[in-house]
């Protein structure tokens, strides 16, 4: 596992990255809107420009049309007689300028309300000599720039002609004081988006401060559990991500404590049931004389440690059964008739002792089950209950199928199980109060019949009265074979 050291950069690590995603993503944000203001601004002053001159040259165009001077009636006889009307009649705009030339020549100017005094000298000579305009396919007048000290200015151009004489009218604007509102705006708009970045930095800090909680407390409690402590679980908040995490990982939890629990007292009942028959072995051997080795005590005492081992082989069997269960291939299910499997078996368990065997019920009915597994849990049964019975006491089996389950015994009329030992007569290494007197035996014989109910999704059960025998049940499931297979799927 990492350390907490190690956990702790990987939980900043992760803060630091989602805020500097945050942040990337606003600056990002904030960078486009404001080239978008700026872009749809310059636009709209473009617009604003275009319509300007166009009016001007609407202006024009009338007095053209019209062909006459309005103060007096006469008639327009050169287009210097249409340019002094229209300069007497107009005043321009503020920072616009309009020009007028005849023939290739200045003939009238008003930049009063322009920002700059004088035109440049080249673009003067552009409108000299320009004869014609380029409108635009909409009609509205082409608009070109140049180039001045306080900026690009834009310029339209109409050609004139009256009678035999020609010039061009020239309406140019300079939007100094429009521009700066556009570059005061997108700096009030930079300082929005900076104040907007800052302030929702902040929050993200905190947000993601909050989100991350479960995360730096998963952190404390891995440390811990780095140090063998497996009971710390993370406080479990409001619904949510978070809240769902902390519960999927507190059941983790529970299930390595639970696992760890069963391979602690597994190792401490094996090496306590081990340790017996070593102590035994170990302790007739040291007594042999290894001189002597035609005396009686010689072949009794290898007789002892003989029964000994192989009471040792019989455990670590017994033990080598169980740690198989959880393997996936601990059982192979397969169709079984219960009315024959149940008289194969009684006819099996006649042969383990002379008692008075009996069949309480054939039962009837195709179950899904292993076999050979069934068969050794009835046969632990079996001899379970051979132990705890005379030769003239009666020993049972009987099965019974349901819609649902599949019921399997082993019934006796033995001294039966004290109260006391009925809630651990399943447990490994537990045997019955006074089991020791009647028989040696390992404690493991009802375990595995547990454990092979358990993997087939069900249970064990014992209903016992002191004096009036014992019943052991396996309670399986009834299902097809597919059901049982994705059932033995789903577990894993």
């Amino acid at each position: 596992m990492l350390g907490r050291s190690g956990w702790s950069r990987v939980a900043r690590s992760i803060h630091t990255r989602i805020l500097l995603s945050y942040i990337a993503l606003i600056v990002l944000s904030g960078g486009l809107c404001t080239v978008a203001i700026h872009e749809v601004l310059m636009i709209r002053l473009e617009t604003r420009i275009s319509e300007a001159v166009q009016q001007e040259f609407q202006e024009i165009n009338r007095l053209i049309a019209d062909g006459r001077d309005p103060r007096t009636g006469d008639a327009f006889t050169s287009v210097q007689g249409v340019f002094d009307v229209y300069f007497r009649r107009n005043v321009p705009s503020q920072e616009e300028a309009v020009l007028a030339f005849a023939d290739g020549r200045l003939h009238h100017a008003a930049l009063s309300r322009f920002p700059i005094e004088r035109l440049p000298d080249d673009t003067m000579h552009v409108f000299a000599t320009s004869a014609r305009s380029h409108p635009r396919a909409d009609g509205r007048p082409a608009i070109d720039r140049y180039d001045t000290a306080r900026g690009d200015a834009y310029y339209g151009i109409l050609p004139v002609r009256v009678g035999a004489s020609s010039g061009a009218f020239v309406v140019t604007l300079l939007p100094v004081s429009q521009r700066r509102e556009i570059a005061e705006l997108q700096t009030y708009g930079a300082g929005a988006v900076l104040g907007v970045l800052v302030l929702a930095s902040g929050c993200a800090w905190l947000v993601t401060g909050r989100v991350l909680g479960p995360v730096r407390q998963l952190t404390e409690t891995a440390r811990l559990i780095s140090q063998s402590d497996l009971t710390r679980r993370i406080p479990v908040g409001r619904q949510g991500e978070a809240a769902e995490m902390a519960l999927t990982f507190n059941a983790m939890l529970d299930r390595l404590e639970a696992v760890f629990r069963r391979e602690r007292e597994f190792i401490l009942d094996a090496s306590h049931e081990l340790r017996g028959p070593l102590t035994i072995s170990m302790g007739n051997l040291s007594m042999l004389d290894p001189e002597d080795t035609d005396r009686p005590e010689w072949r009794s005492t290898i007789a002892l440690v003989t029964d000994e081992l192989e009471r040792m082989g019989r455990i670590v069997g017994d033990l080598q059964l169980l740690a198989d269960v959880a393997h996936p291939q601990f059982l192979q299910p397969e169709r079984i008739d219960v009315e024959l499997f149940v008289a194969e078996l009684a006819v099996k368990l006649s042969a383990l002792a002379p008692r008075r065997w009996h069949v309480d019920d054939l039962g009837g009915g195709i179950v899904v089950a292993d076999r050979h597994r069934l068969t050794e849990a009835v046969i632990n049964l079996a001899d379970n209950a051979v132990q705890h019975t005379a030769d003239t006491e009666t020993v049972a089996l009987g099965a019974a199928v349901t819609g649902t389950e599949f019921r399997l015994w082993v019934r006796d009329t033995g001294c039966g199980v004290p109260p006391d030992d009925q809630p651990h007569i399943f447990d490994r290494f537990r045997r019955g109060t006074h089991a020791h007197l009647r028989y040696p035996g390992s404690g493991l014989g009802l375990s595995i019949v547990r454990a092979i109910a358990e993997a087939h999704g069900g249970r064990a059960e014992l209903v016992s009265r002191p004096g009036a025998g014992a019943t052991f049940t396996l309670v399986i499931p009834r299902q097809t074979r597919e059901g049982w297979q994705h059932g033995q799927d789903s577990d894993r």
